[in-house]
């Protein structure tokens, strides 16, 4: 229909910015749910983002095969990372993922294979909204699972008290090394699927602007459930494009938005109920 090929021509970079930003939200929740403040996940996209550019643009490798090469590099840099890492927590992981990311970018640059400062430019437009909805259904179904599992009630128990799980049995140590790799997994995948709808990627796009972003989403959103990320990622996207008009105010009044959400819903716009740890632990030990 005529209508519709108008308004995907006039909305499709939106949708597919939505359907990604809901994917990097997801990521970021996912750690969050076993106690993990980490902003690597940008360093990750990056990951997934330049070896899927890299495999279609230098190698010719099929887009399939790319997408999943692009989980599985960034799920194999957080193993490598994640055991010297997680022995830390709160605002020291916080900043050693931090330094991990700002290192990568460093690294980028100076590699002129993939593009160095330039970045990597003329990248094949491949993703389309079909890749980008079936690979949303597909981390939703699969978190849902997860988060109904063992492991999911372990992530809890840890989350909320680490030591307590530690003594009712839980291997805290590779539960939070699943979780780290789990999310820098779907991290990659997203930035693969945006690589190939953007046309040109560069490591100043995965900074650490981009880190907190990716956070806020999941924050904003509601970070204790599925539907939370995926809320905000999709808000914080509209909002720039729905306050276009108020120009030189539209960043001051997103940031009331944000500010307004943080102070009179702390637990995000849709806060899933969280399980007791009394629960979560006696459901891991049985």
């Amino acid at each position: 229909m005529e209508w519709l090929e108008t308004f995907w021509s006039t909305y499709n970079t939106l949708i597919l910015s939505i359907g990604i930003n809901s994917l990097l939200a997801l990521s970021i929740a996912l750690t969050l749910s076993c106690g993990l403040l980490s902003l690597a996940n940008a360093a990750f996209m990056g990951i997934g983002a330049y070896a899927a550019a890299t495999l279609t643009m230098q190698f010719n490798c099929p887009f399939e095969l790319a997408l999943i090469l692009s989980i599985l590099t960034p799920v194999c840099v957080a193993l490598l990372i994640g055991l010297p890492t997680l022995r830390l927590s709160g605002v020291y992981l916080a900043m050693a993922t931090l330094g991990f990311g700002e290192v990568l970018r460093v690294v980028i640059m100076n590699i002129d294979f993939i593009g160095g400062p330039m970045g990597l430019n003329g990248i094949p437009n491949l993703t389309s909204f079909w890749h980008v909805l079936a690979a949303l259904l597909l981390v939703v179904y699969l978190l849902w699972r997860l988060k109904a599992s063992k492991v999911g009630r372990a992530f809890v128990a840890i989350r909320e008290d680490e030591v307590a799980a530690k003594l009712m049995g839980i291997p805290v140590m590779q539960f939070k090394l699943l979780a780290f790799s789990l999310g820098a997994g779907i991290a990659g995948l997203a930035g693969g699927l945006n690589a190939h709808f953007t046309y040109t990627i560069g490591p100043n796009s995965y900074a650490f602007e981009n880190a907190v972003e990716i956070l806020t989403m999941a924050v904003f959103g509601g970070a204790n459930s599925l539907l939370g990320p995926i809320l905000g990622g999709t808000l914080l996207t509209l909002l720039p494009e729905v306050l276009r008009g108020l120009k030189e105010y539209r960043l001051a009044v997103n940031g009331l938005v944000l500010i307004l959400v943080v102070l009179y819903l702390p637990n995000g716009l849709w806060s899933g109920k969280s399980r007791r740890i009394k629960k979560s632990m006696t459901s891991v030990q049985g």
